[in-house]
């Protein structure tokens, strides 16, 4: 366990669980009910729905000067009580109030993203601040509510007061690393390698060299790592509701149908247009204990397609000194508007790594955390057995 000093407490970089419950302690995070287990992750805080929903017209960002409430008053069609549970229908738009707020110094912003289970369902959910002019991004010194709009693409779901479907990062300064320094970083703890060797020299490997640009890529995988053949998932469209709360309760074959190495065409996979996959990633992923990562969402330099909804990924997720097996990385994958094949190996997304303000107390995958996906392959949400 790495203890603070006064200089770690005042560090550059995404801040580490400890200082979270600083930040809580300070009533820079304030909650209208105390936290709930495991809400706070090594790096970021799971946000927890409130009793309020509303179903809009349409997405929106308040802009500068305006408030959400401000929007909602006139673009809400109507309001929903989550006390008790409601289903949010696929296809709709709501916006949530979230039991979290903050009250910000200047020196610390925020970020957010969809949880690893929320991508993996297709649940496009993005936070608002008032006067926000991005999705997903709190300005340093910000003092007001948070919201949640969700938007279920493929399966409706059922939702409540305390529901987690996204987490936060408070950030302090600037210090996303540059690719020089990433690819150093690269070479020192090889953050993806094509081998699940974890001994292997990675870029000494004639196979394989990281793609930095921007971040650092990565590739898809379609190769089957058992006899199956399943290299994937597909979603079927009219499989019925999911409970976002209950893990393990939802039959696999109800709501996915596998991908297998058959059904590729010239050695690709066509990705038809409004489906929504599960793949996993050709590279093994690491995120040493003294950085974050996040993964770009959508990148039109790779083609015409949205890979990875939930974008975090914590201190310790893969690294083999907390005893994790060679982690892939899950990728969530929606092509748009016509099919679009991609081949094995091929780059899909990237990720970017920036330094914490100090070791977390606990890491991702660390015995005792709960974590779900850590030493994974390709798996699905939690709720499915």
């Amino acid at each position: 366990m790495t203890k603070n000093t006064k200089t770690d407490a005042h560090k550059d970089g995404i801040l580490p669980v400890q200082q979270l419950y600083q930040a809580v302690a300070a009533g820079q995070l304030i909650a209208s009910a105390p936290l709930a287990e495991g809400q706070l992750q090594p790096a970021s805080l799971d946000l927890r729905l409130g009793p309020r929903a509303w179903r809009l017209q349409a997405s929106f960002l308040p802009g500068a000067g305006q408030t959400v409430q401000e929007k909602i008053d006139r673009f809400a069609m109507h309001e929903l009580d989550l006390s008790d549970g409601a289903v949010l229908e696929k296809g709709c738009v709501y916006l949530v109030e979230l039991m979290e707020r903050l009250a910000l110094p200047e020196n610390l912003s925020a970020i957010a993203n969809p949880k690893s289970s929320t991508g993996r369902l297709d649940v496009f959910t993005r936070l608002i601040s008032d006067r926000a002019q991005e999705f997903e991004s709190v300005e340093a010194g910000y003092e007001g509510p948070l919201y949640a709009e969700i938007s279920p693409r493929t399966f409706s779901i059922l939702a409540r007061q305390g529901s987690r479907l996204s987490q936060l990062r408070l950030r302090r300064g600037a210090s996303r690393l540059n690719d020089d320094q990433l690819a150093e970083l690269q070479q020192n703890h090889g953050l993806v390698s094509a081998t699940a060797n974890p001994d292997a020299d990675l870029n000494q490997n004639s196979d394989f060299l990281a793609s930095i640009n921007d971040g650092i890529g990565l590739s898809v995988n379609l190769h089957a790592d058992g006899p199956d053949g399943i290299i994937g998932w597909r979603a079927r469209k009219y499989a019925g509701l999911i409970d976002i709360d209950k893990a393990a309760s939802h039959p696999i074959s109800r709501f996915w149908e596998a991908v297998r190495t058959d059904d590729l065409t010239g050695g690709g996979l066509v990705l038809n247009p409004d489906e929504f996959y599960i793949l996993a990633s050709r590279e093994f992923v690491c995120v040493p204990s003294c950085y974050a990562a996040e993964m770009r969402a959508y990148d039109t330099r790779v083609g015409e397609f949205r890979a990875h909804y939930a974008g975090f990924f914590d201190p310790g997720f893969g690294i083999s000194e907390i005893g994790a097996a060679p982690t892939r990385a899950v990728l969530e994958v929606r092509s748009h508007d016509v099919p679009f094949l991609i081949e094995h190996g091929q780059i899909v997304c990237r990720l970017v790594y920036e330094p914490m303000a100090d070791v977390p107390e606990a890491l991702y995958g660390a015995q005792g955390s709960g974590s779900n996906y850590q030493s994974q392959g390709l798996k699905l949400a939690k709720h499915f057995c």
